[in-house]
């Protein structure tokens, strides 16, 4: 049995934050920290104090999770990015709340003596007989400490203390990663014993100034015996409260859940029950498990109960015969045709879940050119007369201000030069769509054709498909290509204006000319939806011509994900360890462009190299950030692969900017979360001069000196198939309405 602990985490928008540019705004961006460790970062919004950022992650948790901190920076193009604030949540209070942390939050100041890491290996011995009583306290290291010195390291030491007496141990120089291995006696009194607390600081001496505080334990030692461990660092308790709201709040919705997940085969019952009307349709439908379970799921759980059922029946190999069903009891309670799949039932969240979990590369393919486009020409788009600014002509005529008229022309041009090649891309795009997509619109159109078959509802049959494939999949993917993998930074106004209205259209082709939108400004655009309208239809009769799945027949399995579809790609530099390293000369980093697939890590010289270099995903060991200071280069990360012959062998990888050096490490260790062999520790440094720049150890084969940091933040979308663990979340739903059921 294992036990599951995630956290879900929305970090919606902020509130009048402080201006940190001479513009009088900000570029605001989040930080999400697990004890910590940072797991997920958002996107930065440019040039707002009312920032909405609108991400979602699921945070798997280690064990022993203490706390989650989401930190508010500005993000500056030159120096370092200035910290507004923070909002920080311990594992009690989110758990006092079973249905979640939802509401606006203030921001926190940040102290810099409270913002300690690392931990601290100690062994305490306290004998149960003697007099005095000999304390001992061997401090043998620390790891992770935070750099307090511009060459990125500290120069730590201890301060030990117990009843009135104090002692200290030696500095160890540039490391975070000290060993001191001492031992410090404190004699004690009998009397003394009781309720004593041995305190021990870590600290960064200075030659200059005060030294700067790194963290501290504290230990009861009134129990005889020995207590022995890495223990976390905390901070100095804080002595006073900052009133709130001066730095802003923040919007969060924190939410967590913990399950204890039994072996695959406990769960085998469960989910036999659930495909109980999906193998034998002939029972009545309204008493199966499906039904009780879509009965008792309320509008909030649905689309949580809705995705976990899609990787189940994906996974056993049924997932159209399930949709299928959903969308019969769905028709079978449905008069009025308009009113098809509007509502957020159980079937229209299967669907569109369905649709997201199987279809992404496929939205990529078709969306990804036209979304690019946009982002890179930045033109200026607007079809409303109240929201059109005029003046705007001044920066690219010398005649003054444009007319309305010009704006509205020149924007029409635009928006139509886009929404064709939209159109274009998704009506060619029949043989890219994924066969169980295919398959399951099929089933979805003859189920429509049953229930309404007379002429006057022919439009249903279109409709019912389009409505989901242009109002829930590609319309809200182009309106926010950011929470759809399509862009990794939010649109900037203009840019996000204009895919508003490419959206808008796409909506009212979805529609098929039913609403072609209610503000009248969107009228020149009609010119152009009619006639898509038309090869819309032609190109959903031609999506349906598939050979799918009839009651009876064998289903349609459920293809995994493509090993080799590049999940990431870029130029990087990178350089292999086993290079000469006594230099360190600026060369030995090379440009190379990288592709990253769930299969491997490779890359070559040129994007169109076909000798290419292989990192496989399943000899991935370590994905790890290395020190600042340990290169000549900033931002490098490191990959720990494991050869055939057993050899580790770490490549050193250096990205443009932090940005990018964070969405290298989470896609790669998204990719390799399933890997069962990580390693526990490894080395943030490189070895040089004969010895481990971080740690200082001599020997290359000495073990790690840093935890490895596996967490990853996974989109529900993007979490790999784990019917134990979706069936788990399944009945924790179930049981949470036993008083119902009963």
């Amino acid at each position: 049995m294992a036990k599951s602990t995630s956290l879900r985490c929305r970090v919606l928008e902020g509130k009048d934050l402080p201006a940190k540019d001479v513009s009088g705004s900000s570029d605001p961006y989040c930080v999400v920290k697990v004890d910590n460790e940072v797991v997920a970062r958002t996107a930065t919004v440019w040039k707002s104090l009312n920032p909405f950022w609108g991400e979602e992650y699921t945070l798997r948790l280690p064990r022993g999770f203490r706390s989650l901190a989401i930190y508010v920076l500005d993000e500056d193009t030159i120096g370092h990015d200035d910290v507004i604030g923070k909002v920080s949540l311990s594992h009690q209070q989110i758990s006092a709340e079973p249905r979640g942390i939802d509401g606006w939050l203030s921001l926190a100041p940040v102290d810099p003596d409270e913002e300690v890491q690392g931990e601290i290996q100690l062994e305490v011995q306290v004998p149960e007989q003697g007099h005095p009583r000999v304390l001992r306290c061997h401090l043998i290291g620390a790891r992770d400490l935070a750099p307090r010195d511009p060459s990125g390291t500290s120069d730590p030491f201890a301060r030990v203390s117990c009843c009135g007496h104090t002692q200290e141990t030696a500095v160890i120089k540039k490391t975070r990663f000290p060993r001191w291995d001492e031992v410090l006696e404190f004699e004690l009194e009998e009397g003394e014993l009781g309720d004593a607390v041995l305190s021990v600081e870590v600290w960064d001496w200075d030659m200059v100034g005060k030294n700067d505080f790194l963290g501290r334990v504290e230990l009861p030692v009134g129990t005889p015996g020995a207590t022995k461990g890495w223990f976390q660092l905390l901070p100095f308790a804080s002595s006073a409260e900052e009133p709130g709201g001066r730095l802003g709040s923040l919007r969060l919705a924190v939410r967590l859940v913990e399950e204890q997940v039994l072996p695959p085969h406990c769960y085998q019952p469960l989910i036999q029950l659930l495909a109980e009307p999906i193998r034998c349709p002939g029972q009545p439908p309204a008493g199966t498990a499906l039904a009780v379970l879509e009965e008792v799921s309320s509008g909030e759980s649905r689309q949580d109960v809705a995705t976990k059922l899609v990787k189940i029946f994906l996974a056993q190999g049924l997932a159209v015969p399930f949709l299928d069903h959903l969308i019969a009891r769905e028709l079978a309670r449905t008069t009025d045709p308009n009113t098809l799949f509007r509502s957020n039932s159980l079937a229209s969240k299967s669907v569109e879940m369905f649709m997201k979990v199987v279809g992404l590369p496929y939205l990529h393919e078709v969306l990804k050119p036209v979304v690019n486009r946009v982002f890179e020409e930045k033109k200026y788009v607007e079809l409303d007369p109240c929201k059109m600014e005029l003046s705007r002509g001044r920066r690219i005529s010398f005649k003054g201000s444009l007319s309305e008229a010009q704006v509205r022309e020149s924007s029409l041009g635009l928006l139509q030069g886009y929404l064709g090649d939209t159109v274009d891309a998704i009506v060619g795009s029949v043989e890219k769509c994924p066969p169980l997509m295919r398959a399951a619109f099929k089933q979805l159109r003859r189920r429509v054709e049953e229930q309404f078959p007379s002429e006057q509802h022919e439009e249903v049959r279109y409709f019912s498909i389009s409505g989901f494939l242009f109002l829930r999949f590609f319309a809200p993917a182009v309106l926010t290509p950011k929470l759809f993998g399509l862009r990794e930074q939010h649109a900037d106004p203009r840019t996000g204006r204009t895919l508003l209205l490419l959206a808008k259209a796409l909506q009212s082709i979805g529609n098929l000319g039913l609403q072609l939108g209610k503000e009248p400004w969107m009228a020149p655009l009609h010119a152009v939806l009619l006639p898509s309208i038309t090869r819309v239809k032609a190109f959903l009769d031609s999506l349906v011509e598939v050979d799918g799945t009839h009651a009876g027949e064998e289903p349609v399995l459920a293809a995994p994900p493509c090993p080799t579809a590049t999940i990431k790609e870029g130029f990087l530099h990178v350089r292999e360890a086993e290079e000469p390293s006594s230099l360190l000369p600026r060369f030995a980093f090379k440009k190379r462009y990288f592709w990253l697939s769930a299969e491997a890590l490779s890359y070559s010289k040129t994007p169109e190299g076909q000798a290419r270099c292989r990192i496989p995903v399943a000899q991935m060991r370590a994905v790890e950030r290395v020190d600042e200071g340990t290169f000549p280069q900033p931002h490098v990360m490191q990959v720990v692969a494991q050869d055939g012959a057993g050899q580790l062998r770490t490549t050193y990888i250096q990205c443009k900017g932090a940005q990018e050096l964070w969405q290298w490490l989470w896609a790669l260790r998204q990719a390799s979360s399933t890997n069962q062999t990580m390693l526990p520790t490894c080395h943030p440094g490189a070895f040089r001069a004969a010895r481990w720049s971080c740690c200082l150890q001599p020997a290359r084969t000495a073990p790690g000196c840093s935890r490895t940091h596996g967490a990853v933040a996974l989109g529900e979308w993007s979490d790999p198939l784990d019917p134990a663990a979706a069936a788990q979340s399944l009945y924790g739903h179930l049981r949470a309405a036993g008083a119902r059921l009963r």
